[in-house]
């Protein structure tokens, strides 16, 4: 199943602000939750998931983490 539409959250707005969440929703209309991030240290675009299964989603945050952990 592939990603037709993507959401993020807001960004915190202070240090106790609730992390930015990714939101998709699949071919099938369901929405559901993927994950949340570090905004800090990683960025996404909504337009990054679009075409993507669950598990593609899931390896780009863990590739860009790799990425800024190993720089």
């Amino acid at each position: 199943m592939k990603v037709i539409s993507a959401r993020i959250t807001a960004m915190p707005e202070n240090l106790f602000s609730p992390m930015p969440q990714v939101y998709v929703t699949f071919e099938n209309g369901v929405e559901e939750f993927l994950f949340e991030y570090y905004p800090d240290e990683i960025s996404f675009t909504a337009a990054e998931f679009l075409g993507k299964t669950k598990q593609e989603c899931h390896n780009l945050k863990f590739e860009k983490d790799r990425r800024y952990l190993t720089s």
